[in-house]
């Protein structure tokens, strides 16, 4: 049972890296905070299309790595 949960949270973990890095960038943000050039910067913008696709996804893919290692240290120390 514990090399089945391994198993999955190393799999969750790799496929919880790639939609991290599919995520569109947030450099120029960032660098307008920094210079002081962003006006808009505390506004609240609502994210659309690929990019609310893909922090949802990185939400339940990380709550899921979370609970699986959670469980996977119960049944280590059983």
């Amino acid at each position: 049972m514990a090399q089945l949960i391994l198993t999955a949270l190393v799999v969750i973990g790799i496929v919880l890296i790639i939609c991290i890095m599919m995520q569109p960038s947030k450099q120029q943000d960032a660098l307008n905070a920094l210079s002081g050039g962003a006006s808009d910067l505390f506004q609240a913008q609502k994210s659309r299309g690929f990019e609310a696709i893909m922090k949802r996804i990185t939400a339940i893919l990380g709550g899921i790595w979370l609970i699986l290692g959670l469980l996977l240290m119960l049944l280590q120390n059983r």
